[in-house]
C-alpha cells in the first residue's frame, strides 16, 4: 500500500482544500479492517526490536481539529503496541510553571527515550494554532516558533529519534455529525466541550494556522495528512505508515553475551 500521497513534501506551501477528507482508497470497511489487522501484528513485533535494541525511538505527532479522531488513533492504533515500551502525552492548557519556561519546555521532557515509542495527543503544535488563532502570539512570534520547532524536531532527530506526524483531515460536515453525536448518546456527554463550538466558528483561521504548521515537514520529521472522514481508512493508513517507518529504521535484536546451545536448564 502506498503512502507517500499522503506526505507533505518539503518546502512545499500546503492548501487543505487540495486534500481529500473523505478518500477510502477504493477499499470497503471490512476488508480495510481485515488489513488493518494483519499490519497491527507486525507491527507489535517491530516494537519489540525497537524496546529489545534500545538504540533508537519513535515519536508519533497527532494532531486534528476537536473531534478528529485523536484519541480514536491512540486506541485502536497504538493500542496494538506494548505498554511497556510505549508512552503518551496528552498536552493540556500550559500550567502556571510551563508558562513561565519557553513553550518547548514541557514537551522536551515527554520525548521517548531510547527504544520507546511516544505519542504526542495534541503536541509543540499547539503554540502555534491554538495561541494564533486567539491572538495571543502574533504573526512574528508564531513564525519564530515554527522556525525553533523545525531546529528542535532537528536535534530529536540527530539523536536518534524517528518523528512522524499526523494531521487527521476532516470536513467541517463530519465535524458536525461527530459533535452532534456526542450531544445525543448520554455515554460520550463527557467528551463534549462547548469549547469546541468556539474553535468551530473560527474554521477558517484554524485552516490558515494548520496550513502553515504543516509547512514544518521534513525528510526527518514529515507530515502527512491522513483523511479521516472514515475513521476504518484513517487506522489502516496510520498502520501501514508505522510499519513502514519501523522496517526502515530496522531495530535488531542484540547479540547475546552467552551460547543459547550451551545451556541446560535442569
Amino acid at each position: 500500500m502506498k503512502t507517500d500521497a499522503y506526505r507533505v513534501k518539503e518546502g512545499k506551501k500546503v492548501k487543505l482544500a487540495e486534500w481529500k477528507t473523505d478518500e477510502d482508497g477504493g477499499l470497503e470497511q471490512h476488508d480495510a479492517k481485515v488489513l488493518t489487522k494483519e499490519l497491527q501484528e507486525q507491527l507489535a513485533e517491530w516494537q519489540e526490536r525497537l524496546y529489545a535494541e534500545r538504540k533508537q525511538a519513535l515519536l508519533i505527532v497527532l494532531q486534528a481539529r476537536d473531534a478528529g479522531g485523536k484519541d480514536g488513533v491512540v486506541k485502536h492504533v497504538v493500542g496494538s503496541f506494548n505498554p511497556n515500551g510505549l508512552t503518551i502525552a496528552p498536552f493540556k492548557v500550559p500550567t502556571e510553571e510551563e508558562l513561565a519556561h519557553d513553550f518547548l519546555w514541557r514537551i522536551h521532557a515527554q520525548v521517548p527515550g531510547k527504544g520507546m515509542i511516544g505519542v504526542f495527543n495534541r503536541s509543540h503544535y499547539e503554540d502555534v494554532l491554538v495561541t494564533r488563532v486567539y491572538d495571543m502570539i502574533d504573526d512574528k512570534t508564531a513564525k519564530a516558533r515554527l522556525r525553533h520547532i523545525r531546529h528542535f524536531e532537528e536535534l530529536l532527530a540527530d539523536s536518534g529519534t524517528r518523528i512522524l506526524k499526523f494531521y487527521l483531515h476532516i470536513s467541517r460536515d463530519e465535524q458536525k455529525r461527530r459533535l452532534q453525536d456526542r450531544l445525543d448518546e448520554p455515554g460520550k456527554h463527557w467528551k463534549f466541550n462547548p469549547g469546541d463550538l468556539k474553535d468551530r466558528e473560527h474554521w477558517t483561521q484554524f485552516t490558515a494556522a494548520y496550513q502553515d504548521a504543516l509547512g514544518t515537514s521534513t525528510a526527518d520529521a514529515p507530515w502527512y495528512v491522513i483523511p479521516a472522514d472514515h475513521k476504518w481508512y484513517r487506522d489502516l493508513l496510520i498502520s501501514q505508515i508505522l510499519l513502514d517507518t519501523l522496517k526502515d529504521m530496522d531495530p535488531k535484536y542484540p547479540k547475546t553475551s552467552f551460547d543459547p546451545a550451551e545451556i541446560r536448564i535442569e
